[in-house]
């Protein structure tokens, strides 16, 4: 698992013999790919409707407010409406996630994907492709699973899908930006109310907590990310614990074996039973206790017009399991915020401008798209730093370069269930790159114009912390993640950003020039990149929005 003369090794690489012998043995594979129970792997249910029996939007209803989408922004709109006495009609593309499978439980592991795992795919597109040198992808199901991994423009877009939206899919890090970074997060945005209120509500409300430091130093299942800090202090960048939103009695809990393992079950990429406190135990949880929100699963928006009475006509289709629309339904709203994701969001106002829907939308909408630098790698660590069999899903710390090289590096799990002797890294960068969608008349849809080479600013800012990281212990990259002899997860992001840029797109509140009562409530309001994880920054942006739009708008 390491090279003792690296200078005389394959440049920056590792071969696949030296992988296996340093595991000693190759059944690393089979691990990460996981072994589906044969039925959930086989064979999916038969395609149904499960909000049918819960309360679901009818054709012809009136609503005071709809809300497209139930990740962060829409969360947070749902509940400071329902408190402010507006009936919220919050219309979700994907599932409920809330009625367990036939194992038992609602999500999949992650080591074992199965009809439950991806967005209306026959193949998992699993962000690690390969282990050993092997691929890892499998043939799943056609479902509406709860990880869309949507390839467009040269990169993976990796989102949520479900009630609860990009929360029930991420590892829960959830950072607030240094203050002296603000001013290139959100240029028209005061600090002042950001650091003083929104942010200290924001993170009040998602329950963000920190791990026990006594703890960390103890616990086996965080073996991996001391060896991280051991190798980021010795090499003089700065190690900081990071804040989440898990449930850090519960995963004590885990460790000591007294509750069902869930982040120590290797559960994270689609979805957690037990410990993540994702928006359906927080903020979506609060908005249904008012009475005043009412949520459709599988309905998804596709048109928004002007109609009389300055309301306007929304028609959404409502799916089943296998992505067929079942019905259409054309509803009046008073307001309407949309929610759908920096990507969601984007898409769908961009045809509606260009299909005369919405014509009157200014030439920023689809501008200023980011994937928040991200880029991913490896380290094959030596034999006398093992990062553990046993890997918690939920990261707790990172790596702190942004000053010097413009990136930080959280320190990511492998959980693989066996001992891989290796560090894995996702990194945010200072990428400058945007991108922009736009209509494509002839195919009949949206496209995005990003570019597969806009990565390498990212790759070269990771550097900055990993080039130096292994010089100083004579380590080297792992070339086995992302397909053969590449170093670089360079194809993906986990955090996209903008498409409707605030103050641009919008007025500096989420106002959608030229048409009032429409809002944009999401990551499509933030400018590609937050320096940092975005999901507090896109909550407590929600918050100061939805504040400013209640006092004046209602």
């Amino acid at each position: 698992m390491y090279d003792d003369s690296p200078r005389g090794a394959r440049p920056g690489g590792v071969s696949r013999r030296r992988f296996i012998a340093g595991t000693g043995s190759v059944l690393g594979s089979a691990a990460l790919a996981g072994q589906a129970p044969p039925a959930l792997a086989a064979t999916a249910p038969e395609a149904t409707a499960p909000e049918a029996a819960a309360a679901v939007i009818e054709p012809g209803a009136h609503v005071p407010a709809l809300v497209i989408g139930t990740g962060y922004g829409g969360s947070v709109a749902a509940l400071r409406l329902a408190q402010a006495g507006v009936d919220v009609h919050m219309a979700e593309m994907g599932m409920a996630w809330d009625t367990p499978g036939p194992d038992g439980r609602i999500f999949a592991n992650t080591t074992s994907p199965d009809y439950r795992s991806y967005w209306l795919r026959t193949r998992t597109k699993q962000p690690l492709s390969n282990f050993l040198g092997f691929p890892i992808d499998r043939d799943v199901p056609r479902h509406t699973g709860i990880l869309d991994a949507e390839e467009m423009g040269g990169i993976i877009v990796y989102q949520g899908r479900g009630v609860g939206g990009g929360s029930l899919v991420n590892g829960g890090m959830a950072v607030t930006p240094r203050r002296e970074n603000f001013g290139a997060v959100l240029p028209s945005v005061a600090p002042d109310e950001m650091y003083s209120v929104y942010y200290p509500r924001a993170n009040q409300g998602l329950g963000v907590g920190t791990v026990d430091p006594d703890w960390f130093e103890t616990a086996d299942c965080y073996q991996y990310a001391r060896v991280g800090r051991k190798h980021a202090q010795r090499s003089g960048f700065p190690f900081v614990f990071v804040p989440d939103v898990y449930d850090w009695d519960y995963m004590e809990q885990e460790a000591a074996g007294t509750v069902p393992r869930s982040a120590l079950a290797g559960e994270i990429l689609y979805g957690n039973n037990h410990g993540k406190k994702s928006l359906q135990k927080t903020y979506l949880a609060r908005a249904k206790a008012t009475g005043r929100v009412v949520v459709s699963a599988l309905h998804k928006v596709t048109s928004v017009t002007p109609a009389a009475g300055s309301r306007y006509t929304v028609v959404i289709d409502q799916l089943d399991t296998t992505g067929a629309t079942t019905a259409t339904k054309t509803v009046t709203a008073d307001r309407v915020f949309f929610a759908a994701g920096s990507v969601g969001t984007s898409k769908l106002l961009v045809r509606l401008k260009a299909t005369g829907a919405l014509p009157g939308l200014n030439a920023e909408v689809g501008r200023g798209w980011g994937d928040n630098g991200n880029v991913m790698c490896g380290r094959a660590n030596h034999l006398w730093d093992p990062t553990g069999a046993l890997q918690s899903a939920i990261p707790c710390c990172g790596i702190d370069n942004w000053a010097a090289g413009g990136a930080f590096a959280e320190v990511a799990p492998l959980p693989t269930g066996i001992e891989t002797y290796a560090s894995f890294y996702l990194s945010i960068t200072r990428n400058p790159h945007r991108a922009r969608f736009s209509w494509n008349a002839a195919a009949g849809k949206v496209d995005l114009d990003w570019q597969t080479a806009w990565k390498q600013p990212s790759v070269d800012m990771a550097r900055t912390i990993f080039d130096e990281i292994n010089a100083k212990e004579g380590t080297i990259y792992r070339t086995d993640l992302f397909g053969t002899y590449k170093i670089w997860g360079d194809h993906l992001t986990y955090h996209p950003l903008g498409g409707a840029v605030l103050n641009r797109a919008t007025d500096n509140h989420g106002r959608l020039h030229g048409y009032p009562g429409l809002y944009v409530i999401d990551g499509a309001l933030i400018p590609g990149n937050t320096t940092v994880n975005p999901f507090v920054t896109i909550t407590a942006l929600a918050e100061r929005n939805i504040e400013a739009i209640i006092a004046a708008d209602l």
